[in-house]
C-alpha cells in the first residue's frame, strides 16, 4: 500500500506537469503568434495606406501602390527559404529552438522599418533597407508557422488537436487587431503628423511585444513527437529531400489548399484597404474598423472551427469555408462598392470572421497530419510557405492588375477568387482524413 501511495504521489505531479505542458503550448503559440503577426501586418497596412507617399512619392499614386504593393510581396517570396531551412532545422534539432529565432528574426526589423529615413532624407536607399528587411521578416514568417502549429498539435491531447491546432492560428486575428488598432489611430492625425512621425510609433512599439513573447516562449518544453522520434532514431539526413521524393502528393494538396485561403486573405484585407479608399472613396478609418470587427468575430469563431473539425473531422470544415469564397467573392466587391456603411461591416465580417476561419481554423491539424512526424516540420512548412509566396505575396499585385485592366471593375478578380476556391475543393477532398 505504502509503495502504491509513493507511486501515485510521484505520478500525480507528473501528469499535472504534462497537461500544463500542452496548455502552456497552446497559449504560447497563439500568442507567440499574435506577435509575429502584428510585425507583418502592419507593413501590410502601411504599404496600402503611407509607403506609397513616403518612399515612392515620384510615382503616380496607382503605379505609387504597386511599388509599395512590390516591397510587401518580398517579404513572401522569402517565406519559403525560410520554411526550408527552419523545417530542416525544425526536424533535426527541434521545433522550440526555431520558435525563439524566428521571433527575434520577425521583432527586430519590425523596429528598424520604424527608424528607416524616408525618400526625402535618402533618396532610394529607404527602399532597399526595406527590402532587406520585408527578406528577414520573410524567412522568420516562413519558418515561424510550421513550428508554432506542431508545438500545439504534438502537445495537444488525443481527440482535441484540432481545438489546439486552431491556436496559433487564432493568433492571427488579435495581431490583425492590433495592427488596425493601431494604424486606425495613426491614421486619425493630420495627414502631415502621420506622414511625418505618427506612422513609426506602431513599429518601434513592437519592442514591448517582442520582449513579452521571448519570456512565453522560451517556457515551453520541446515537443514530446519530436523527442520521441530522436529517441529511436527516425530523422533523416535532408527532410526538404525527402518531402519532395516521397510525400509529393501531400504537398500538392496542402499547396492547392492553401493557395485560395492565403489569396482570399490578403485580398480581403489587405488589398481591400487600397482598393475601398483609392477606389470607393472610402474613409480609411471606415475599412480599418470594418476590418477589425472581423477580426474579432475570427479571434472568436477561429478556435470553435478546431472544435468543430474534431468533431466532425477538419476536411470537411475546410471545405466549407472554400465553398464560401465562391459563393461570396462576387458579393464582397458588391457590398463595399455600396459605400454603405453597415454593409462594409458585413462584408468583412463574413470575409474574415466567418470564411476566413473556416479556411484558417482547421489547418493547424489538418495539414500536420499529412506528413510524417520526422519531416513534418519541413513538409508543412514548404508546402504552406510556397503556396503563401504565390498566392499571398502576389495577392495584392494581382488584384490591382485585374483592377487596372478591367477599369476598376472587379469581376475579374471575383471570378479569380471563385477559381481557386474550386481547386481547394479538390485538394482538400485528396487529402488524408485527420486523426
Amino acid at each position: 500500500m505504502q509503495g502504491n501511495a509513493e507511486l501515485d504521489a510521484r505520478s500525480v505531479p507528473h501528469e499535472e506537469k504534462k497537461s500544463r505542458q500542452h496548455v502552456i503550448a497552446g497559449i504560447a503559440s497563439m500568442l507567440g503568434t499574435t506577435i509575429e503577426w502584428y510585425d507583418f501586418f502592419i507593413y501590410g497596412t502601411a504599404a496600402a495606406l503611407i509607403f506609397n507617399k513616403l518612399f515612392f512619392p515620384a510615382f503616380d499614386p496607382l503605379t505609387g501602390t504597386l511599388a509599395s504593393f512590390a516591397t510587401y510581396t518580398v517579404g513572401f517570396l522569402a517565406r519559403p527559404l525560410g520554411g526550408i531551412v527552419f523545417g530542416h532545422f525544425g526536424d533535426k534539432i527541434g521545433r522550440k529552438s526555431m520558435l525563439l529565432i524566428t521571433l527575434l528574426m520577425m521583432g527586430i526589423p519590425t523596429i528598424i522599418i520604424g527608424l528607416i529615413p524616408t525618400y526625402e532624407q535618402i533618396g532610394y536607399w529607404a527602399a532597399v533597407i526595406l527590402v532587406i528587411m520585408r527578406i528577414i521578416q520573410g524567412l522568420a514568417v516562413g519558418g515561424e508557422w510550421g513550428g508554432a502549429v506542431l508545438m500545439a498539435v504534438e502537445h495537444a491531447p488525443k481527440g482535441k488537436k484540432g481545438f489546439f491546432g486552431s491556436l496559433p492560428q487564432t493568433g492571427v486575428a488579435p495581431g490583425l487587431i492590433l495592427s488596425s488598432l493601431a494604424m486606425a489611430a495613426v491614421a486619425r492625425l493630420p495627414e502631415a503628423d502621420m506622414l511625418g512621425w505618427a506612422w513609426r510609433i506602431p513599429f518601434v512599439a513592437s519592442v514591448a511585444l517582442l520582449i513579452v513573447g521571448w519570456f512565453i516562449r522560451i517556457k515551453v518544453a520541446e515537443s514530446p513527437d519530436f523527442e520521441n522520434m530522436k529517441k529511436h532514431g527516425q530523422e533523416v539526413k535532408l527532410p526538404v529531400v525527402y518531402v519532395l521524393k516521397h510525400h509529393w502528393k501531400s504537398l500538392l494538396t496542402v499547396c492547392g489548399a492553401r493557395l485560395a485561403e492565403v489569396t482570399w486573405f490578403y485580398t480581403v484585407a489587405t488589398f481591400a484597404l487600397s482598393y475601398g479608399t483609392l477606389q470607393l472613396g472610402l474613409t480609411k478609418g471606415l475599412m480599418l474598423n470594418a476590418i477589425i470587427v472581423g477580426a474579432l468575430v475570427a479571434l472568436f469563431f477561429m478556435p470553435m472551427t478546431g472544435i468543430l473539425g474534431d468533431r466532425f473531422g477538419h476536411r470537411k470544415i475546410f471545405a466549407l469555408g472554400a465553398i464560401g469564397i465562391c459563393l461570396f467573392g462576387f458579393v464582397f466587391f458588391r457590398l463595399l462598392a455600396s459605400g454603405t456603411e453597415a454593409y462594409i461591416y458585413l462584408a468583412m465580417v463574413i470575409a474574415i470572421g466567418v470564411i476566413y476561419s473556416l479556411l484558417y481554423g482547421p489547418e493547424g491539424n489538418l495539414f500536420s497530419v499529412q506528413f510524417p512526424p520526422h519531416v513534418r516540420y519541413s513538409g508543412i512548412s514548404l508546402a504552406v510557405q510556397v503556396s503563401g509566396a504565390i498566392g499571398g505575396g502576389l495577392a495584392p499585385l494581382v488584384a490591382t492588375w485585374l483592377l487596372k485592366i478591367n477599369h476598376g471593375n472587379p469581376l475579374l478578380l471575383a471570378t479569380w477568387l471563385t477559381c481557386l476556391g474550386v481547386i481547394a475543393v479538390a485538394s482538400v477532398s485528396l487529402m488524408k482524413a485527420n486523426d
